[in-house]
């Protein structure tokens, strides 16, 4: 009967704690903020190729005069 008493005092304790999932809220938190700060680190890096890219050839250019 050792385990038999043993889930009772187990089952009696777990009645005395509040909502688990308010319990747990700042985890979630914390890691949607985590999160949106990668997010947004990621996003800093768009179009980055674009910019370090060799530009373009310039086809206005004036045609030479020596023919």
């Amino acid at each position: 009967m050792h385990i038999a008493s043993a889930l009772s005092h187990i089952a009696a304790e777990t009645e005395h704690h509040g909502n688990v999932a308010l319990e747990t809220l700042p985890y979630g938190v914390v890691a949607i903020a985590v999160f949106g700060v990668l997010a947004l680190i990621a996003a800093s890096y768009r179009n980055v190729a674009n910019r370090h890219a060799d530009p373009a050839p310039h086809t206005d250019e004036q045609p030479s005069a020596q023919q």
